[in-house]
């Protein structure tokens, strides 16, 4: 059985999606046995009803967060780690400790729209106020440098001419739902 650990900063969407697709077998011989955050969210409120372990801590400095976060992994050692919806940038130290077990996953076709700053609906009013005619989602490793990991999984998707922010960000979130789970399972299969 796979172990996977969510780091989250919300509403856990992703996490939700994880373990959706553990109950319903498309994601298969995998269990979440973790949760940490970087804030109090609903997204600990969900895992708690979950019965998940749970760790909330607070961001006081980000060298500071990256020992606390390594060290509560280090006891419970996934086989995974993801990023859902995290907002806290990992420092370099974590990322090297970690390297090819942490992926994330951003609401635009990287390298385009990323890096610090560049996160939910602030991504997409990016593309639109770019007149950009496609968008999508990508699922990539963790690295020191901001969205620069290594993709494991990109998808598009059209932008229509009378295309928001937020409608766009609904078109993001369904393809960001799905190849979350294909990447996880094509981790575990080792297809890359």
């Amino acid at each position: 059985m796979k172990k996977i650990a969510i780091l989250v900063s919300g509403k856990g969407t992703g996490m939700q999606h994880i373990l959706q697709a553990i109950k319903s077998g498309k994601l298969y011989n995998s269990m979440v046995n973790l949760v940490i955050s970087d804030r109090w969210c609903k997204a600990i409120q969900y895992a708690l009803k979950k019965n998940i372990t749970v760790f909330s801590l607070i961001r006081t400095n980000k060298k500071f967060l990256s020992k606390e976060i390594s060290n509560i992994l280090a006891r419970y050692i996934p086989d995974l780690i993801v990023l859902s919806g995290f907002l806290s940038i990992l420092d370099a130290e974590f990322c090297e400790k970690w390297l090819n077990k942490v992926i994330n996953i951003h609401p635009s076709l990287l390298p385009k729209y990323g890096g610090k700053g560049m996160y939910g609906i602030k991504v997409h009013q990016a593309v639109i106020r770019n007149k950009e005619k496609i968008s999508g989602a990508t699922v990539h490793y963790v690295t020191k440098n901001v969205d620069l990991g290594n993709v494991i999984l990109k998808k598009t998707c059209q932008i229509d001419s009378d295309e928001t922010p937020v409608s766009l960000s609904k078109k993001i979130y369904l393809i960001e739902k799905e190849i979350l789970i294909q990447s996880i399972n094509k981790l575990y299969n080792k297809e890359l």
